[in-house]
C-alpha cells in the first residue's frame, strides 16, 4: 500500500530537467583523446576549442553542462600539444645535428 508521508515530511525535491550539454562537449572529449593516443596535431584544435567551450559554459551561468567532458578535453589538448613540440624539438635537434655532422665530415 501506497500511505502518505507523515505529517511536516517534505517528501523528495522536484527537480527540473537536467542541463543540456555544452553542443562541442563529445568532440572535444574525443578529439583530445585521439590527439594522446593517435595524432598529436589534433592537440591544439581540442585545446583551443576546449578553451573556448569553457568560457561559453561559464558564461551561460548554470544553463550549460558537459563541463567535465571539456576539461578532460582540453587537459588532454594540453598534453599532446606538450608533447607534439617535445617530439619537434627533439627530432629537429636530431636532424640539426646529423646535417651538421655531414657537412663536417665532408672537409
Amino acid at each position: 500500500m501506497n500511505y502518505p508521508p507523515p505529517y511536516g515530511y517534505q517528501g523528495y525535491p522536484a527537480y527540473g530537467a537536467p542541463r543540456p550539454d555544452h553542443p562541442q562537449a563529445t568532440t572535444i572529449l574525443v578529439l583530445g583523446i585521439l590527439s594522446l593516443v593517435f595524432c598529436q596535431l589534433l592537440g591544439p584544435v581540442a585545446w583551443i576549442m576546449g578553451s573556448k567551450a569553457r568560457k561559453e559554459i561559464e558564461y551561460s551561468e548554470g544553463m550549460l553542462g558537459g563541463r567535465g567532458n571539456v576539461m578532460a578535453g582540453y587537459v588532454c589538448g594540453i598534453i599532446a600539444t606538450c608533447m607534439l613540440t617535445l617530439a619537434i624539438l627533439i627530432y629537429g635537434g636530431i636532424i640539426l645535428f646529423a646535417v651538421l655532422n655531414a657537412h663536417n665530415s665532408s672537409y
